[in-house]
């Protein structure tokens, strides 16, 4: 697989969105999310959209468990893209509407 920069050649196009959007964890994505106004989310979000589902067809021709950086990158980007949806289109704000400051992050899974 041929790279430009930081993304597969095919998603070069993606490029601008690296810095800001290609955060490997959740709390990362959210905390992202949340420092962008809506316009900005808008912005990544309608940049990602159009060629998600080719992305994901591409990243499906890897071993999720032993991705190169540069398509592990394209699934974080992707993973943003899913951050910013509901907020771009059912929102339309960043922050979960009527919710406060309130956040809930699970650091251990109950035992069965």
């Amino acid at each position: 697989m041929t790279t430009t920069g930081t993304l597969p050649e095919k998603f070069s196009a993606l490029e601008p969105w690296v810095e800001d959007w290609a955060l490997a964890t959740r709390p990362e994505r959210y905390e992202k999310r949340l420092s962008k106004t809506i316009d900005e989310l808008q912005e990544f979000y309608d940049a990602i959209a159009p060629v998600a589902e080719e992305a994901i067809e591409y990243l499906d021709g890897f071993d999720v468990n032993d991705l190169p950086e540069a398509e592990t990158r394209l699934m974080h980007l992707l993973y943003s893209m899913i951050m910013v949806s509901y907020p771009v289109n059912i929102f339309k704000q960043p922050r979960i509407p009527d919710s406060g400051a309130a956040f809930f992050n699970t650091a251990v899974e109950p035992a069965i």
